[in-house]
């Protein structure tokens, strides 16, 4: 089994996966997208139906100060140029994302 958990430092969601995880002896890799941001075939590849305006966090301040809810604009364009817009923590699993998810539901067993 193969784990990947996409997110920032800075992010609490990404921090409590990472612990999760840990705690369960569940090894897995950790990917900075701040530091590394994604390509567009990686988020076309996570995009929750191909459709990766669902990967995108409305509610992050990078979000609001750019004024997006105001904008039309491709979502996988301004997940490539500015990776402070993703909800996070996005898992791999294998071929399979999970965005923000739960982490007891998901397929590690």
């Amino acid at each position: 089994m193969n784990v990947i958990v996409y997110g920032t430092r800075k992010c609490g969601e990404t921090r409590k996966a990472e612990r999760w995880l840990k705690e369960r002896g569940i090894p897995f890799q950790f990917r900075d997208v701040a530091a590394n941001p994604l390509t567009e075939t990686e988020i076309l590849n996570m995009a929750p139906g191909r459709d990766a305006s669902r990967l995108i966090d409305e509610g992050s301040k990078r979000f609001i100060s750019r004024g997006l809810a105001f904008m039309e604009f491709d979502p996988v364009e301004e997940l490539a140029s500015d990776p402070a817009l993703l909800t996070t923590p996005v898992v791999r699993v294998d071929k399979k994302y999970f965005v923000r998810p739960d982490m007891a539901a998901l397929p590690l067993g």
